[in-house]
This record gives C-alpha cells, structure tokens and sequence, in this order.
C-alpha cells in the first residue's frame, strides 16, 4: 500500500488554492522523481477531478486518448475529436457550476516539446472556455526547460495566465527521515548522503547497513538506480555527452570554471549556459565564499543532488568494473572513501542544523548569511553573519571524538575572515562527541559544542 509521506505545504497550497472562488490555473513543476504525480492524487482524493497522463506521441493523438478518458467521466459515447479546445468546450459543457472539478494535464511539457502551437492553443482554452467556469486547472511537468520555455517564461503565450506555480523539490534531511522509522541519527545521514532527498529514491533503500543498500540498489544491473543518472540526463537535456563531461569534471575536484573546460574541452565562454541549466535542475549550484558578494570571481560549482554525486564519484569512474560482474571491488573503493566522502555531506546537514536553530533563537545571534568561507590555503565549513558579529563553525563526521586541536586551529582560522564585525563566536559539531580535554577548553573560551544528541532533538 502506499504511503504519501509529507509535503504538507504543498498541499496546503493547493487546499488554499482551491477554496478561491475563482478559475485558477495551477502549475507544479520540478525534477523527475520528487512526486510530483502523488502529490496531485493526494490532493484529488476527496475532489471530482479528471487527470490526463500526456505522452510524446503528439498533438492528435493524445487529443483523442484525452477525449476518451473525459467521455468516460461523464458516462458518454466519445466522438472523434481531433482539438484539444473542442474537447475542452464539451467539458464546459458538463461541468456542474455548482460544483468545483480539477482538470490535470500530467506532463505537460510533452505537448510543449512535441507542439510549438499548444501554448497558443491552451492560452485560447484558458482565456475563452476556461476562466469563468467553477474550475481547478492544474498543468504539470517535469521538464524544467520545457515548463519555463512553454509555461512560465515571459514569451509564453500563457504567460500571466497562472493563478499560482509551485516547483516540487527534494525534501531535506529533516522532512526525509518518516521514510525510515526507526533509524538512527547516523543511517538517516548515510543513507542522505547517497541518495538525497528525492522520494522514489528513497523507498529504494530497505536496510540499515549503508553498504548492502548500495550493493543491491546502485550496483546491481537492472536496478532503477543504477542507470537513473544516465536515464534523465537523457530525458531532459539535448546535449547529453556535454552536460556529461562537466558533471564529470566537478565530480573529479575540477570546480573552477578554467578547470572544467580543460576536462570537458568544452570552451571556458560556452560553459555558463551549460552551467546554468544544471543549476536549474538543481543538479549543481554555484558557490562564493560567504563574505564575498554574488558576482566575486572566487566562485567554484560543486554537485548539489547528493545521488548524482554519489554516482559520478564511485559508479561513473567503475563502471566496466561493474559490468564485467566486479562490483565487490567497487564496493571496496566505497567503504574505504566513504567517510571522507560523508565528511562533505555533514557539512550540508550541519548547515540545515544552524538554520534551524537560528529559527528557533538557539544561536548567540540571528543570522542574515550562512555558508562556506575559504582563502588561499584556508577555509572554514560554515561562517554565519550578521551585521556585527559572526559565527565559525566546524563540522567533524570522523568515527572518533574530537579534540582540542580542532578548535584551536578554527580559532586561529577565523581571525583571516575578512568581515567587519564587533564579535567572534566559535562552534564545533561532531557526530562523536569531544574529548573530556576539548570539553574543558570549549568551557574555557566560551566555545558552544552540539553532539549527535543535540542533531537527534532538531532533526527527529
């Protein structure tokens, strides 16, 4: 049986949404995977609704399964019809004006790709049979390019036509743990750093141990996770190889701009397009030390979708090894780099940690800026600011606890920021715990500690 699993919001937006006495025009976009179909059928539980599942076959085509499946709502005897504004005139003409129904056409983004007219034609079904009948038009996609190019862009024929969007994204670490009930603080983060937070992705994995859920879910062939990296970078970009290369490249440690070009031989002043659009995705994202302002020159890009980087650091690099039936060798490499591997990971659930406790007024300060900072040969994990004070923290997943020479050495880091403020506090977060010697030194200079007891309390 399935079990829909949060998205509170999104659903609270869609309630609210549709108590509007008014037409409105919804549309939900995001990622492949992150439910946005579930989320609809949530939604449409205890509503009249008709939903249409569009597909790449073209316009008439999908106008006629489309005129079949409403026909079968209102129990009639579907005629040929070959337009989707007829089609959408006859439901007019059944609609109960009464009564409020939804109308879903699921990926959308198919039409669009398939039909340079179907925004045209959708504007004219909005605007002439649509816009004053007691209905919830919802058009979904999972083509971020086609959606904004079809849907949202300002050349949209449909531009201005929407009443409300809503991108689906992955859920963080917090919202991800009803997945698995039960768990500990530490599996929840294994498990978060190779998957993220995508839903399907995550009712892929069943056992606690880390390492039997990669071997049989990633590392066996025939399994949905083992080609999904390939699978939708396929499906949503036209250039496949090129957005390949790059990802490879930041992967590989090559993050500046000059470094991926010379791994991708991809010119260094065609690559920002290319970037931009994995951005979207929210496969990559671009990151500047957080006192430098946005468009400083220290800027590197780094994955952001914990699966695809997962995949392009331990699968990509091994994969003959695992076709040719060796993939106990890969699963060595992974157990031997997975800490250091995790180390990066904890940082992003440490950061999701502050802003939570920055939320609930638990910091010596309110924060206006959160990220990561780094000079020549030295770097903090996070750096949190104000207008006058500022906050270092570091984050250690090592197995053992952590020591005193860690916070002397963030000490001394910190005096290199680059910031003008009146005040400096100093954090260390570790998955461990601290040695009785840090535990007094922390007391000593007034340096705040935060344990896997204190994640547990923010994040179950």
């Amino acid at each position: 049986m399935f079990l829909f699993i949060n998205r509170k919001n999104e659903l609270e937006f869609l309630d609210q949404k549709f108590k509007q006495p008014d037409a409105q025009m919804v549309v939900i976009y995001g990622r492949r995977r992150t439910g946005k179909t579930e989320l609809i059928k949530q939604f449409c539980k205890d509503k009249e609704f008709i939903y249409f599942l569009a597909d790449k076959r073209g316009t008439l085509l999908n106008t006629s399964r489309f005129t079949s499946i409403a026909f079968d709502h209102f129990n009639d005897i579907p005629p040929k019809i070959e337009d989707f504004y007829l089609l959408f005139e006859y439901i007019k003409r059944r609609l109960d004006p009464e009564k409020k129904i939804v109308l879903i056409i699921d990926e959308f983004s198919y039409l669009v790709e398939k039909d340079d007219s179907i925004s045209s034609v959708f504007q004219g079904i909005w605007d002439e049979v649509l816009m004053k009948e007691n209905v919830f038009f919802i058009l979904c996609g999972s083509s971020i390019s086609m959606m904004e190019h079809g849907v949202l862009s300002y050349k949209s024929p449909l531009y201005g036509r929407r009443t409300g969007q809503w991108k689906m994204s992955a859920f963080s670490f917090k919202e991800m743990r009803e997945f698995f009930p039960g768990f500990s603080m530490t599996e929840r983060a294994e498990i978060y750093g190779v998957l993220g937070g995508i839903p399907l992705y995550l009712k892929q994995f069943k056992k606690r141990n880390i390492f039997s859920n990669i071997e049989e879910k990633i590392m066996t062939k025939g399994e949905l996770l083992y080609e999904e990296v390939e699978f939708l970078l396929r499906e949503e970009l036209r250039e496949y190889s090129s957005y390949y290369s790059i990802l490879e490249a930041i992967a590989a440690g090559r993050t500046r701009i000059i470094e991926i070009a010379d791994h991708s031989k991809i010119k260094a002043g065609d690559l920002p397009k290319y970037l931009d659009i994995l951005i979207k995705l929210d496969i990559i994202e671009k990151v500047h030390p957080v006192t430098e302002k946005e468009k400083t020159k220290k800027t590197i890009y780094r994955i952001r979708d914990n699966f695809f980087n997962f995949w392009f650091k331990f699968v990509f690099p091994h994969k003959s090894d695992i076709e040719m039936g060796n993939s106990q060798k890969v699963m060595d490499i992974i157990k031997q780099d997975f800490s250091t591997y995790m180390g990066h990971i904890f940082e992003d659930i440490v950061k999701e940690f502050m802003i939570e406790l920055n939320t609930k007024n638990q910091l010596p300060f309110n924060f206006m800026k959160i990220g990561t900072w780094w000079s020549k040969e030295k770097e903090i994990d996070l750096v949190t600011l104000s207008k006058n004070e500022a906050l270092f923290v570091e984050c250690k997943w090592q197995s053992r606890k952590t020591d005193i020479d860690v916070m002397q050495k963030l000490i001394e880091t910190g005096q290199f920021v680059n910031w003008q403020r009146e005040k400096d506090y100093y954090a260390v977060v570790s998955r461990s715990g601290f040695t009785s010697r840090a535990e007094d030194y922390a007391r000593e200079k007034g340096i705040l500690l935060f344990g896997e007891i204190d994640l547990r309390n923010v994040f179950n």
